[in-house]
């Protein structure tokens, strides 16, 4: 590539980031989609979020001595994720799967859109920095290096945030799903005991400080005041979190209370079902690690009696 040919291409990529950049950064105004996106934001960042015992005691400590470059950094993203925030509720980014992906993990969507510019920017800005450094150690490289490397960097450094919520959102639902389970067990017990519906959900869902509990007494105690049932909350947590067992889970307790249908029963079948699907998906996933640590030894051994006969090989072909 001439340097006639890379500078053409620099400053057509350089007029495109900044056209993109200008059309997300000028307010326009705003439709009714956009609209209604910002008010169903607002609703959903009043919800209380899960912490743990750390960071309960790092937001309840007070601050000491000066303020080091970490916390400007911090406070830096926050500050732009607030900003993020704002502009995606304005433009209308619904964003369904980021979002129930990010309330499954408690977290909020302008921390997750900082993350994701931040990463991409500074890998963006490593590159030339990569090819000055080879530069003044003598190492020659075509100009044109930097600009795709440079472009390779800020999407991975943009991509790689969404990879690693998906993995982890879907450890966290997978955990969700089991003590869905569990949570219908104690129920069908709590009403075998005699007490009502209300009370059995109320109840089973206090019986320990597991995240999954606390989000479920969250949803039951928020119901409660405001005036809405308890099945309605826990399928309105269900779509949040985009667990459909337990969307499933809600109507039939919405049936049960509608139609007075029997529930301890389909509430103890339902338990067992989910108990076979998650045995289903372990040993599948111990069936799949199992043939991956079989790969890797006939990998090894392959490499291993390679390394045996390749002297008596060379010998042979040297002598022949």
């Amino acid at each position: 590539m001439s340097e006639f040919q890379t500078a053409l291409a620099t400053g057509a990529l350089t007029a495109t980031g900044l056209v993109v950049l200008t059309a997300a950064l000028v307010p326009a105004r705003p439709s009714v989609g956009a609209r209604v996106a910002r008010l169903d934001g607002a609703r959903r960042s009043v919800h209380r979020r899960v912490l743990s015992d750390a960071e309960a005691a790092a937001s309840t400590a007070p601050a000491r001595g000066p303020v080091g470059p970490s916390a400007l950094l911090s406070r830096s993203v926050s500050r732009l994720g607030d900003r993020l925030e704002v502009l995606a509720a304005d433009r209308g980014w619904r964003l369904r799967r980021t979002r129930a992906d990010l309330a499954v993990l408690g977290r909020g969507t302008g921390e997750f859109l900082a993350t994701k510019v931040v990463a991409g920017v500074l890998l963006l800005l490593l590159a030339p920095v990569c090819w000055a450094v080879l530069r003044v150690w003598g190492v020659p490289l075509p100009g044109g290096v930097p600009l795709a490397l440079a472009l390779v960097l800020g999407l991975a450094g943009f991509t790689v945030p969404d990879l690693a919520l998906r993995g982890e959102a879907t450890r966290r639902r997978r955990d969700l799903r089991r003590v869905v389970g569990v949570f219908s067990d104690l129920v069908a017990m709590n009403l075998a005991g005699g007490r009502g519906l209300p009370e059995a959900l109320l109840g089973s869902a206090s019986v320990s400080d597991y995240w999954a509990l606390v989000r479920i007494r969250q949803a039951l105690t928020g119901a409660r005041l405001a005036g809405a049932t308890p099945w309605q909350a826990l399928g309105a947590l269900g779509e949040e979190l985009d667990v459909p067992e337990l969307v499933d889970l809600a109507g039939a307790l919405a049936l049960a209370a509608d139609d007075g249908a029997t529930i301890r029963g389909s509430l103890a079948a339902r338990a067992a079902t989910l108990r076979r699907k998650d045995m289903a998906e372990v040993e599948g996933e111990a069936g799949e690690k199992s043939q991956s640590m079989l790969v890797a030894q006939l990998v090894l051994c392959t490499a291993f009696m390679v390394f045996l006969a390749f002297p008596a090989v060379h010998n042979l072909l040297a002598t022949a």
